[in-house]
């Protein structure tokens, strides 16, 4: 039989077998199926696409040349907003599908729709060690962008296509962040369109109320249109050291030990269960033994996670060689944990040898294509969360996370969290170190109710002064919201700039509890 009969074949026992089960059986109970069938070529064809463009945008170096205008256009939009009377909200014009976050928010359909496409690095000043950037740049394309010239960005959160806007305006954290912070303390301007139509520049000496007020805001103070961060000189590894550690309150020394070492240029946690992890720290350099070299970005390598777990079943330490950018997007082909719950056989030599190249599927096609059904089974038994607590807080919190949700692994990601104005500050006066601990799956406790659960979770990250990331499910009631932030310099600004007919307040945006 030619391969075409084949093929053909397949397909026809395919379709039977849909139409057999019925189509929403199959997405619900077997979305592998429909995953790997056109879910990781559409996947191909999309990073093709924005590579291609990429490449052709600095070949041409059109988009600083086209920056202005696409600004322009912008207020443009505003403009004729404000002369139809202001009568709906604004927000941007990009569909909610495209955005990492697995929230599915309705308020796009009913407010008005300012377009905006800036998604080009406009300039890469080395004397001044800044990268000038629009807002849907994401982390893949600027790391891809930006090693070759020597240099990367402080903290490079996760996965590929995360984009900066959504960094700033939301938050974004990385293994580097016990000595840099957030991401949005490794920016040193932004540049917004204003509810009235005019840009403006912002910095912690220009407008500097507003360059607090922004990070968190979720857009609700205006349309960012550029931002410029940081830059620090790049290496060509990380010299990864692995220590399996037993026991909780072990584990919490451990981390919070090597979380204040500033010798260390990278720290991580991988918690697989109660009384079970492996710390991690990294240095940046540019020798590596040859014999310890791990490309771990290859498409046919385990899952990090995985492998890391390696080391815990062995009961043994380990030093590795990664390449710098493989080591940025470690968690970026299973989406951390999350893909072996869509394939599960994903991290099969079989499978990654054949198919891994493809992986991971776009998390904006599986939004796009989810459905009603598997968006509330997701809601109802799934978790996808990140709560920023203080370090010194870390024992009695995987303790909770434990009880209240019971999902493993748990990453644990260390950060500096400044006294600078804005919602999200330590209690005190001066700076606090604290830890995300990020929990992605399917809850393990018995008689789990999203909403009840989540709430108790809530409440417990609001007793130590802790924080919730604002891109998962919120289920505080505006009280508890604002209690958790400090909104005194948001609301000010707000009223300040008019902003209060022309953007909802970020709590309407996001929480459950508000949103249409």
């Amino acid at each position: 039989m030619s391969p075409v009969w084949s093929l053909g074949a397949g397909l026809l026992l395919l379709l039977l077998w849909v139409r057999h089960r019925g189509l929403e059986a199959v997405l619900v109970h077997h979305r592998w199926v429909f995953v790997c069938l056109f879910l990781l070529p559409l996947s191909i064809l999309f990073d093709v696409y924005y590579q291609l463009r990429a490449w052709a945008v600095w070949r041409l170096h059109s988009a600083p040349r086209q920056h202005g205008q696409r600004v322009r256009h912008i207020q443009a939009q505003v403009r004729e907003w404000k002369n139809e009377g202001s009568k709906r909200y604004m927000c941007t014009g990009r569909p909610g599908w495209l955005t990492v976050s697995l929230r599915v928010g309705k308020y796009k359909k009913i407010h008005k729709n300012i377009m905006i496409n800036l998604m080009d690095v406009l300039e890469v000043d080395s004397e001044r060690q800044i990268v000038r950037v629009e807002p849907l740049v994401t982390m893949g394309q600027l790391t891809a962008h930006l090693n070759p010239m020597g240099w990367t960005i402080p903290v490079v959160p996760e996965l590929d296509d995360l984009t900066v806007g959504g960094l700033i305006m939301g938050t974004g954290i990385e293994s580097s962040s016990h000595i840099y912070g957030l991401f949005q303390h490794t920016c040193v301007a932004y540049e917004l369109v204003l509810a009235d139509g005019s840009l403006v520049r912002c910095s912690p000496t220009e407008n500097s109320d507003l360059f607090y007020a922004v990070p968190w805001s979720c857009g609700t103070l205006g349309f960012l249109v550029a931002a410029e961060i940081k830059m620090i000189p790049a290496k060509k590894y990380v010299k990864i050291h692995y220590e399996p550690v037993r026991g909780l309150q072990k584990i919490c020394e451990k981390f919070t030990e090597e979380s204040k070492k500033k010798e260390n240029s990278f720290v991580e946690g991988l918690v697989y269960s109660l009384e079970e992890a492996v710390i991690m720290t990294g240095v940046l350099t540019d020798e590596a033994e040859q014999s310890k070299i791990n490309r771990i970005g290859n498409y046919y390598k385990p899952w990090f996670f995985k492998h890391v777990e390696k080391y815990l079943k062995a009961d043994r330490t380990g030093i590795e060689y990664i390449p710098s950018r493989h080591y940025y997007h470690r968690h970026t082909r299973s989406i951390f944990w999350e893909l072996q719950d869509i394939i599960p056989f994903g991290n099969n030599p079989v499978f990654r040898y054949l198919f891994g190249w493809m992986v991971p599927p776009k998390i904006s096609l599986l939004k796009l294509t989810q459905g009603e059904a598997i968006r509330k089974l997701y809601e109802q038994h799934h978790v996808v969360q990140d709560m920023l607590v203080p370090m010194k807080s870390l024992e009695k919190s995987i303790q909770t996370f434990h009880v209240d949700l019971n999902v493993y692994p748990l990453w644990l990601c260390p950060f500096i969290l400044p006294n600078n104005p804005g919602m999200v500050h330590p209690k005190g006066d001066e700076a606090e170190l604290y830890v995300d601990i990020g929990a992605y799956g399917e809850p393990k406790r018995k008689q789990f109710e999203a909403r009840a659960s989540m709430r108790q979770m809530e409440k417990f990250v609001r007793s130590v002064h802790g924080f919730q990331m604002l891109y998962a499910d919120c289920y505080m009631t505006r009280e508890e919201f604002w209690d958790m932030f400090d909104g005194s310099l948001y609301h000010k600004l707000r009223e300040q700039m008019n902003c209060k007919d022309a953007f909802p307040e970020v709590y309407d945006k996001i929480c459950k509890a508000a949103r249409h």
